[in-house]
């Protein structure tokens, strides 16, 4: 293990966002984590993981820990489903890859998604459909205060929409060092009737589709709508999509006749963020080295060199806007450090 001193984050956070952090050490064994996490003589620390959800906006004069767990095993199996772990470092996508080459099914719809295994949990990340909580079966997780490892399973995660017990009352006492996943072997249950999956596989003429043709579909859906992280930076979605009352929806339906919404509940309603920012205006804007992305107005995008805290700006920017118009307040999906 080796401690540097005044490390660029850059090629860390998705964003590429260029602040340095005083000490910085990549860890690969739970054995090293737990030896870093002893050291005294670096009080302030920063758990990094893919960079895929978080806005850097200043320097870190601290320790930054990067989560480098690699590797992907089955725990176990029988004829229609498999229990699959996947430690914290290894990449998300090419996790989800990895279990469609073995036909295991139930992540395919959360293709391309940024970031690493570690942090999936956290955010329960989603898409088309699709939770990481649909297949999650249990994680590891080193509590930072005991050194000690400790198992989650589901119903100790008080999964949410992009929400977990490690963004609420666990938030910062744990590091994820591996996640196992519950998914199928035979009977896949595809998920295909949402947003522009099925128009998708009818473009590739695929009329009995599997889960690596959902899997291709949702990627060419994804590359046609977001931009590359390696070529501009971004963190995927930075808004989430509000949830309001459809009394309010309903007195909005009054002067916007064509705003789309989801049912949550009996009285309750989910808009879509992307649909508020590009009604007022925000879709495709730049502002020198920052802006919204022309083709998802939900992701906002440094085209270089831009300071986090331009982005962080532009994000209020938008959130008064759309409260201003629509009286609805659009919360932060990123984590902003």
């Amino acid at each position: 293990m080796l401690i540097q001193e005044n490390i660029s984050l850059k090629l860390y956070n998705t964003f590429g966002i260029d602040v340095t952090a005083r000490h910085f050490v990549s860890v690969s064994t739970i054995d090293d984590l737990k030896q870093i996490l002893s050291l005294k003589e670096y009080p302030n620390k920063l758990v990094l993981g893919g960079g895929s959800n978080m806005l850097l906006t200043r320097d870190f004069d601290g320790l930054v820990i990067h989560i480098n767990l690699k590797g992907i095993e089955i725990i176990s199996e029988d004829e229609n489903a498999v229990i699959v772990k996947a430690h914290a470092g290894e990449n998300w996508h090419e996790f989800v890859l990895w279990c469609i080459n073995n036909d295991f099914g139930g992540i395919e719809n959360l293709s391309l998604i940024p970031g690493n295994v570690g942090t999936a949990p956290i955010q329960n990340i989603g898409a088309y459909g699709v939770e990481l909580k649909d297949t999650f079966n249990s994680c590891e997780a080193l509590a930072i205060e005991t050194k000690l490892l400790q198992s989650f399973y589901k119903s100790d995660c008080n999964f949410g929409y992009r929400n977990s017990v490690f963004k609420q009352e666990a938030k910062g006492q744990f590091i994820i060092t591996s996640v196992n996943f519950k998914l199928s072997r035979n009977f896949h249950s595809l998920n295909i009737n949402y947003g522009a999956i099925n128009s998708q596989l009818e473009l590739m003429q695929v009329s009995n589709p599997t889960i690596q043709d959902i899997s291709k579909a949702v990627i060419s859906i994804r590359e046609s709508k977001l931009p590359n992280p390696k070529e501009i930076g971004n963190s995927g979605s930075f808004f989430k999509n509000p949830v309001i009352s459809k009394t309010h929806f309903n007195t909005l339906l009054e002067n916007f006749k064509d705003i789309p919404s989801y049912p949550i509940s009996e009285d309750q309603v989910k808009v879509p963020a992307g649909w508020l920012i590009e009604k007022v205006g925000f879709k495709g804007k730049r502002f020198d080295d920052y802006g919204v992305h022309k083709n998802q107005a939900l992701v906002l995008v440094n085209y270089g060199n831009a300071k986090g805290n331009d982005i962080l700006n532009l994000s209020k920017l938008i959130q008064k806007t759309v409260e201003r118009i629509f009286g609805i307040f659009i919360e932060a999906e990123v984590n902003i450090l």
